[in-house]
C-alpha cells in the first residue's frame, strides 16, 4: 500500500480522484433531486465535441472542452425554461446533437488518436501538474458556490415553484448551477472518462439514498461514498492493473448492489419480525359466533 506514495504519478491521481469524489456527488445531489440526473450524460457527451475542436485547432482541449459544455449547458437551461418541450427531450436533442458534431469533428481531424480514447475512458494516471492545479482551482470554485447557495438550491430542487413564490431569483441560480454541472463535467472527464463521468455524479448518491433519511445526511454520504470509491478503485487499479476510470465506477456498483441488497433482506427481516409478532395477538373468532358487545 505505501508503494503508492512513493510514485509521483499516483500521488497526483489520488489527489486528483479525491477532488472529483467530492465534486461529483456534491453536484449529482441535487441533479438527483431534480431528477435530472441525465443531464450529467448529456455534458459528457457532448464534452467529446469540445475535446475534438481543441485538438483541430491545436489550443488546450480542456479550454475547448469548457467553452463546449458551458455553451450546450445554457441552451438546455434555456429551451427548459422556455417550457415548450420537457427535460429530457431538450436533454436527447443535445446529446444527439453534440455527439453528430464529435464525429464531424473526429473524421475532420483524421479519426480517433490515444488523446481521445483517453477522454473517453480517463486517464487519471496521466494527470500533470498543471492539470491537478486545475482541477483543485475549479473544485474550490464548485465546491464554494455550491456551500454559498446551499439553501437556496435545495428549496429550488424540491420545489421550484415555491422558491418562486418566495422570492428567490430560480432562473439565475438554476442558469448558475447549470454552469457549476459544467465545470464539474469537464475537470470529471480526465479523470473518469466521457463515458463514464455521470455514474460517479449519480451512483454514490443512489447509494446515500438507501442509508440516509435526510437531505443533510444523503449530502454528506455522498461525499463520504464518492470519495471512498475513487481512492479504492485508483488503488485496485494499481494493483489490478485496470483501467483506472472503470476501476471507480466498477467499485461504486458493487457498493450498491451490496447496499440494496441488504436493505431488501433487512426490510424482509422486518416484515418477518413483524408478522411473527402479530401472530396469537389478534382475537379470533369462530366461524358462526358472534363478538359479544360491552
Amino acid at each position: 500500500m505505501g508503494e503508492i506514495f512513493s510514485y509521483d504519478f499516483m500521488v497526483r491521481a489520488l489527489l486528483a480522484g479525491l477532488v472529483v469524489g467530492v465534486l461529483c456527488p456534491a453536484v449529482g445531489v441535487f441533479l438527483v433531486m431534480r431528477r435530472y440526473a441525465f443531464m450529467a450524460d448529456t455534458l459528457a457527451h457532448v464534452s467529446l465535441a469540445g475535446v475534438a475542436l481543441g485538438m483541430i485547432l491545436g489550443i488546450s482541449p480542456f479550454l475547448t472542452t469548457l467553452a463546449v459544455v458551458l455553451a450546450a449547458a445554457l441552451g438546455v437551461e434555456r429551451l427548459r425554461a422556455a417550457g415548450r418541450l420537457h427535460g429530457e427531450a431538450v436533454l436527447a436533442l443535445m446529446m444527439s446533437s453534440g455527439l453528430a458534431l464529435a464525429v464531424v469533428l473526429i473524421s475532420l481531424a483524421r479519426g480517433f488518436n490515444m488523446d481521445v480514447m483517453g477522454y473517453l475512458f480517463g486517464s487519471i494516471l496521466t494527470v500533470g501538474s498543471g492539470d491537478l492545479l486545475l482541477i483543485l482551482v475549479v473544485g474550490a470554485v464548485v465546491l464554494g458556490l455550491l456551500a454559498f447557495f446551499y439553501k437556496e438550491l435545495f428549496f429550488i430542487s424540491f420545489d421550484e415553484e415555491c422558491a418562486r413564490v418566495a422570492g428567490l431569483p430560480v432562473d439565475r441560480l438554476n442558469v448558475l448551477f447549470i454552469l457549476l454541472v459544467a465545470l464539474t463535467v469537464s475537470v470529471a472527464t480526465r479523470v473518469v472518462g466521457i463515458l463514464l463521468v455521470s455514474a460517479l455524479m449519480v451512483i454514490p448518491v443512489l447509494i446515500a439514498q438507501l442509508l440516509s433519511g435526510s437531505f443533510r445526511r444523503l449530502f454528506w454520504l455522498s461525499l463520504v461514498l464518492g470519495v471512498t470509491v475513487c481512492f479504492w478503485g485508483l488503488v485496485l487499479s494499481y494493483h489490478l492493473g485496470t483501467a483506472p476510470g472503470g476501476s471507480i465506477v466498477l467499485l461504486a456498483a458493487a457498493f450498491f448492489v451490496l447496499v440494496q441488497g441488504g436493505t431488501v433482506a433487512w426490510r424482509a427481516r422486518q416484515r418477518r419480525r413483524l408478522v411473527n409478532g402479530t401472530k396469537g395477538k389478534l382475537p379470533l373468532v369462530k366461524l358462526g359466533e358472534r363478538a359479544s358487545g360491552p
